[in-house]
C-alpha cells in the first residue's frame, strides 16, 4: 500500500506560480495529479510513468509540469501562469503502471492522497 501527503496548496492571483508536492511512502511505477472543483467532475490532468513518459490536459498544457525525485518518492507539479479556473482541491495519485501513452489515458488510479487547496484569485 502507498500513502501519499500532498502539500504546496495556498492562495495566489492569476498569473503567479505554485508547486505542489506529493511525499509517496513507497515506491509507484505510475503517478498523477487530478483535480476537482465545486460541482464539476475529477480531472486528471497530469501524469508521469517510471519510463519518463508524461500526458496532461489541454487544460493545462504548457503551464503545469509534472516530475518525480525518485531518491525521495516525491512527486512535484509546478503551475505556472495560474488562471482562476484553476481553483481546485488537488489530489496526487498512485499506481497500477501505465507504460503506454494508452494506459495514461485510461490511467484509473489505486492510491490516494488527502488533498491540497488551491485558490486562484483574479
Amino acid at each position: 500500500q502507498v500513502q501519499l501527503v500532498e502539500s504546496g496548496g495556498g492562495s495566489v492571483q492569476a498569473g503567479g506560480s505554485l508547486r505542489l508536492s506529493c511525499a509517496a511512502s513507497g515506491y509507484s511505477a505510475c503517478m498523477g495529479w487530478f483535480r476537482q472543483a465545486p460541482g464539476k467532475e475529477c480531472e486528471k490532468i497530469a501524469v508521469l510513468n517510471n519510463r519518463g513518459m508524461t500526458k496532461y490536459a489541454d487544460s493545462v498544457k504548457a503551464r503545469f509540469t509534472i516530475s518525480k525525485v525518485n531518491a525521495n518518492n516525491t512527486l512535484y507539479l509546478q503551475m505556472n501562469n495560474l488562471r482562476p479556473e484553476d481553483t481546485a482541491m488537488y489530489y496526487c495519485a498512485a499506481d497500477p503502471a501505465c507504460l503506454t501513452s494508452y494506459a495514461m489515458e485510461i490511467w484509473s488510479p489505486t492510491y490516494w492522497g488527502q488533498g491540497t487547496q488551491l485558490t486562484v484569485s483574479s
